[in-house]
């Protein structure tokens, strides 16, 4: 991932400021209030934000607030729930999160004891699902690695303006174990298997369901086939699928004989 250089080396600034502000606030076990003083401070030095326009404090949500939130062009973009930097983050305050998100059909939700950064993807459905797609440690990323600068700048205003989080949440879910073993059982790949099977040996039929019978029993984890991760993955690869073959009707019927 290419990040301008003027963003990289404001990530790289911010850090190097207030991984010590961070670690120190915790040794001093410093309470929610103050919490939220230096995340927002980082909002605006490290991720970008205007502290004034972009940044809304007390955020209310029917009769209650969550702690921030941003809003880009009037638009509110993500919520973020933060807990004092001494306080482990648990079940029940994901919960919190989640809820503020569902209440106000918001995608991204963030939660946060400064130190940790949880990210997390709500799906819309019924229930309503959540996926934890960023979860790191300020205090222990490097500026040095370009994976952990990275990370940051998913969440950046910049970032965020280019649904670099986004994309990265889409080639998370591509690589997932649930879309590989989808994938796998899909017709192209079955006969991709088949004809290389076919050169190891030639006078052996072999066809795809014997193929995918193997892979499903034999090769494949059970987990990975069962479940609604699973059968949202395997609906996934099954609409690419159907768009293709449409697709190459299409180019059929308009050749000329």
């Amino acid at each position: 991932m290419a990040i301008p250089k003027k963003i990289d080396d404001r990530i790289k600034v911010g850090l190097k400021k207030y991984q010590p502000v961070l670690a120190n606030a915790k040794l001093r076990d410093v309470g929610e209030a103050d919490t939220v003083t230096i995340i927002k401070d980082m909002l605006s030095d490290v991720f970008g934000y205007d502290k004034y326009s972009e940044i809304t404090s007390e955020y209310a949500i029917r009769g209650t607030y969550c702690d921030l939130a941003i809003k880009l062009d009037g638009k509110l973009s993500t919520l973020i729930e933060v807990k004092a930097v001494g306080i482990e983050l648990k079940d029940q305050h994901v919960k919190q999160a989640i809820d503020y998100g569902a209440n106000q059909g918001v995608d991204w939700i963030m939660l946060t004891n400064g130190i940790t950064w949880q990210v997390y993807k709500l799906t819309f459905s019924k229930p309503i699902e959540k996926e934890l797609v960023l979860n790191f440690d300020v205090t222990s990323i490097n500026p040095r690695l370009d994976k952990d600068v990275e990370s940051l700048y998913l969440l950046c205003k910049e970032g965020w303006q280019r649904s670099a989080l986004g994309e990265y949440h889409t080639q998370k879910q591509a690589l997932s174990r649930f879309f590989m073993g989808a994938m796998l059982q899909a017709a192209p790949v079955l006969d991709v298997i088949r004809k290389e099977l076919r050169k190891v040996s030639p006078d052996v039929k072999i066809t795809n369901e014997e193929i995918k019978d193997v892979l499903i029993n034999e090769v494949i984890k059970r987990e990975v086939l069962e479940g609604d991760k699973a059968s949202d993955a395997s609906k996934k690869v099954g609409r690419v699928a159907s768009k293709a073959r449409a697709a190459s009707k299409s180019v059929k019927l308009l050749k000329p004989d």
